[in-house]
């Protein structure tokens, strides 16, 4: 199994990992377009107001732009432990035993604007890029990672079960049609169901780290369903590859 979680724009500060060496991430296929993609975001760095307009950052986030300017030499994280906020709070990976995290490595991946797709233990820096960014000359980030994105991830499922946690704009980057996919509803008092962004990450994380830490990894949309059940979610099968997590 393959947990395909979205990321986060916020990214941990720092780490005890050695520069950036592409060669040594997961996915290897992808190497030539990380290259690529890497190289011109540290150029658009030289140029600190074209980098913020490229990227579009605020005044108070021009330190988002050092962090791309560094990207080859700053020292790097898992990616389990680089990208925070609330799912990732929710999976809330330091709380892992050994045995849990040796399975979340197996098991967990991340998309990335940046890098395509990354498995829980590829060491990375912090860094800023998110899907609807648009680097001078390149056009879409989808037509940088459309050509071999999907493959990379069936590959790195090994033809296992792929569950595919990313929100909308990080799944166009390589989309995967046949893997089961998970929608957080909030059930209103009226009986009516709704997506709230905030519930949807926290309980996207809730799920991840169930299937994380599942004693068996799940093959199909059942075992998927059930694992939720047993963390204490409500789950419910809604389609052929669809999962809804219920919240009140």
């Amino acid at each position: 199994m393959f947990v395909l979680l979205p990321p986060s724009e916020t990214k941990a500060p720092g780490g005890d990992g050695p520069a950036l060496d592409l060669s040594t991430l997961s996915l290897p296929s992808l190497t030539d377009t990380r290259k690529r993609l890497v190289t011109a975001l540290v150029e658009l760095a030289d140029d600190p107001d074209a980098a913020m307009a490229a990227l579009k950052l605020g005044p108070r986030q021009a330190g988002e732009v050092e962090r791309d300017r560094r990207l080859w030499e700053s020292p790097t994280l898992p990616a389990l432990d680089r990208y925070t906020g609330v799912l990732f709070d929710a999976l809330d990976a330091p709380s892992f035993t050994d045995a849990q995290r040796r399975r979340a490595a197996a098991r967990l991946g991340v998309g990335s604007a940046l890098f395509g797709a990354l498995r829980a233990g590829d060491m990375i820096p912090a860094y800023r890029l998110s899907a609807a960014s648009r680097l001078p000359g390149m056009g879409t980030l989808a037509a940088q990672w459309k050509p071999d994105l999907a493959e990379a991830i069936r590959a790195a499922a090994d033809g296992g079960l792929i569950v595919d946690l990313r929100s909308g704009g990080y799944r166009a980057l390589g989309p995967v049609p046949e893997a089961v996919t998970a929608t957080v509803l909030t059930e209103m008092p009226d009986g009516t169901r709704k997506v709230v962004s905030h519930f949807n990450k926290h309980h996207k994380g809730l799920l991840a780290r169930a299937l994380a830490t599942a004693p068996a990894a799940p093959s199909d949309l059942d075992g998927v369903a059930h694992a939720a059940e047993s963390a204490g979610l409500r789950a419910e099968i809604t389609g052929a590859r669809e999962l809804a997590v219920i919240t009140a």
